[in-house]
């Protein structure tokens, strides 16, 4: 008898499964799709009686033992409450079955028309529709043609001195300036004002400054040891400066800002002297010791640009060869995700957490402009991914998050934790998944090493050892 009521259940469980909802699905734009369901009135009828059989059995009613009340008064009681939840449960059933069935690569949240008056009608069936959009139809171009450049950089001995004047800059001690104006490289104290057309439109007190191009509050001064120049304690110095068509602030872009700078305090950089005891410090025993790991450090660097170059030829050739009809609506969730991978872009190269956050500030302002090129590439990379088995274990995404974590000077787990709940974990995994989508694309490419010149390799290979260093304006 057991035996005989699980082949039964298992055949109840398998005509639900079959159940076919009348289905219709439009095309209303590029990458996006209506659909309009309907629920015959059998199905609503069917369902309605197994939720009111179900609650008879469970459902306390004064004067009537569980499972006893008569079925007019469970009806009578809770008809809008199960009327409500049958009505969720077909919709959310109907629902998988018109993605699934039809293979919708749903892309965000579906919309529906009229959400708030879908109910169970007292007679009849029940429609309803809604719109989403979709992963585009891609075909992709063909990869035997694509050809990239792959650059040979060799380090010189030039470019460790350049490395090791980088170190001693960063170890180096401030001493305070009393009986000479500001010089190139000095390091400055000072409270700064931003004005447009008279206005006060920004401040910082005790901005920390350095005599070298570099930006003050997201301008560019590419003068400002000259404009600085000759400066006293005490002394204000008016720079003006265009801010970007990217500024934050869309009021100030393309305008004239005046820069105000109030020197509070003067201080020369003393280059840290190559000591036995600097060299103990750092872990070495002598200087060729140092040297050769700041080489070794350079090669790695060197490497993983060399990388990002070549990814980056292989994400223009699919951007100019694919054709793609892109959804309509570019949503905030779209423009998020750009910022959100422009800033573990930053994080990966070691940037310190406030000067990331300045970048994605500035980013976020071009963000829904670069969201089309990025959805564009998005799409290519998942169909490649798709296509060509590519994915990311659990060891890889948890290998890349303790990479942050150690950068960050964090403990992993915590920072894994947070990364879920503000949801860049999955950004981040997306974003992995892509690069090893593109590197699969350069294994079928073909490659050719390109040498490069003696000031293009040095401009190349000295960042490489002293990207932190060269980001140190306050």
């Amino acid at each position: 008898m057991a035996d005989n009521e699980a082949g039964v259940a298992e055949q109840g469980t398998e005509q639900e499964q079959e159940f076919q909802y009348a289905i219709k699905i439009e095309d209303i734009g590029p990458a996006a799709k209506k659909v309009t369901v309907e629920i015959p009135q059998d199905r609503i009828a069917a369902k309605l009686d197994e939720q009111y059989k179900e609650l008879r059995q469970q459902a306390a009613i004064p004067g009537f033992r569980i499972g006893h009340a008569p079925r007019k008064l469970i009806e009578k009681r809770f008809a809008d409450d199960v009327k409500e939840q049958v009505a969720g449960t077909l919709v959310r059933e109907s629902y998988q079955q018109a993605v699934g069935k039809n293979n919708l690569q749903v892309i965000g949240e579906p919309e529906f028309d009229n959400a708030d008056i879908i109910k169970l009608p007292t007679d009849g069936p029940l429609n309803y529709s809604f719109q989403v959009e979709v992963q585009p139809d891609i075909k992709l171009p063909d990869f035997a043609n694509l050809k990239v450049n792959k650059p040979k950089i060799t380090i010189t001995e030039v470019n460790v001195d350049q490395a090791m004047q980088n170190l001693r800059e960063q170890q180096g001690t401030l001493v305070p300036v009393e009986d000479r104006p500001i010089e190139s490289g000095d390091y400055v104290v000072a409270d700064v004002h931003l004005k447009s057309e008279g206005n006060v439109i920004a401040h910082q007190h005790d901005a920390q400054l350095v005599a070298r191009p570099g930006r003050i509050a997201g301008l560019q001064v590419d003068d400002l040891d000259a404009q600085l120049a000759g400066a006293k304690s005490g002394d204000t110095r008016t720079i003006t400066v265009k801010a970007p068509d990217t500024h934050p602030n869309e009021q100030l872009r393309g305008k004239d800002i005046q820069v105000e700078v109030a020197v509070k305090d003067i201080k020369k950089l003393e280059l840290a002297e190559i000591t036995p005891e600097f060299l103990a410090d750092l872990g070495f025993d002598n200087e060729q010791e140092l040297r050769l790991a700041l080489r070794e450090q350079m090669d790695e660097k060197i490497a993983s640009d060399v990388q990002q170059a070549m990814r980056e030829q292989v994400s223009r050739y699919l951007l100019e060869n694919t054709q793609i009809e892109l959804p309509t609506k570019m949503s905030d969730r779209q423009a998020d995700r750009v910022v959100s991978r422009r800033a573990i872009d930053l994080m990966m190269r070691g940037i310190p957490r406030d000067q990331v956050e300045a970048n994605v500030e500035r980013l976020r302002a071009g963000a829904q402009e670069e969201a089309g090129r990025e959805l564009k590439l998005f799409f290519i990379l998942q169909k490649i991914a798709t296509d060509q088995g590519v994915d990311v274990s659990e060891g890889e995404l948890n290998g890349r998050v303790a990479f942050l974590a150690a950068q960050r000077e964090r403990r992993p787990e915590k920072l894994k934790q947070e990364m879920q709940k503000d949801g860049s974990l999955s950004n981040l995994y997306v974003q992995m998944r892509e690069q090893k989508a593109v590197d699969k694309i350069l294994e079928q490419a073909k490659v050719e090493e390109v040498e490069m010149t003696r000031q293009e390799g040095e401009a190349a290979a000295a960042p490489a050892a002293s990207e932190q260093s060269a980001e140190n304006q306050g």
